[in-house]
């Protein structure tokens, strides 16, 4: 049974959440504020976290972002009131998978959690072949047996967004790649076009694997898209 962790401080958000997962199979833990959650999650284990962004004694961003650095695999769905583009992307950036804008039928919520459980399950999938499993581009070297990344022999830690990310790069070097393509490959959701998440992803990612090296590997297409290629 997976097990799910609530971070929410409105009693009717989390009963409503709390039965129709319950119902669904789920094992649902829940906070109703931010220090509490932190202290669960850092005694316990679980296999997805929900978090509302507006909590009574911290910022649930500011929360995301200590939970990320503390386990970058963790799937992170954000309850948000606030749904521009703006506050999504602040989101994402704090290190969320996905965002669900309130009000929102359970439905939804239950289809984004399915999604995010099957993209952690697809990652953690095991291969009979490592050599099968072994992607390269330049110097950078992801083993997808492993789940590691190394450039120059310096391992690189990444979150499981960026992660699949650089993967289909990797799949697909020496291709451009169009932002619709990333989006449905990466996240597996209809995200708002107007939103800049996948130039905000590329960055981070840029940054993490370019730090060893001055040689770039992910490269910007104007009005294209992105393309990673040997250098």
């Amino acid at each position: 049974m997976k097990k799910i962790i609530v971070i929410e401080d409105e009693a009717h958000v989390v009963s409503f959440i709390n039965k129709g997962l319950s119902e669904a199979g789920f094992e649902v833990s829940v906070a109703f504020d931010g220090q509490t959650g932190l202290q669960m999650l850092r005694s316990g284990t679980f296999d997805l976290l929900i978090l509302d962004v507006m909590l009574p004694d911290t910022n649930g961003i500011e929360l995301c972002k200590i939970i990320r650095k503390e386990d970058t695999h963790l799937p992170i769905l954000f309850l948000t009131a606030l749904g521009t583009s703006e506050n999504v992307v602040v989101g994402l950036e704090a290190g969320a998978d996905d965002y669900l804008v309130k009000p929102f039928k359970f439905i939804e919520l239950l289809a984004r959690v399915k999604s995010l459980l099957r993209r952690v399950a697809n990652i953690s999938n095991t291969v009979d072949t490592q050599a099968d499993y072994i992607f390269r581009v330049g110097d950078l070297v992801l083993n997808d047996y492993t789940k590691t990344v190394e450039r120059r022999g310096e391992k690189i830690s990444l979150t499981t967004t960026e992660y699949r990310m650089l993967l289909f790069f990797l799949k697909n070097k020496s291709k451009v790649l169009s932002r619709a393509d990333i989006l449905e490959n990466v996240w597996g959701v209809n995200f708002d076009m107007g939103t800049n998440v996948v130039d905000v992803y590329v960055n981070y990612l840029r940054k993490k694997i370019d730090r060893v090296s001055d040689q770039k590997l992910i490269h910007t297409v104007i009005g294209m898209g992105y393309v990673l290629r040997d250098p």
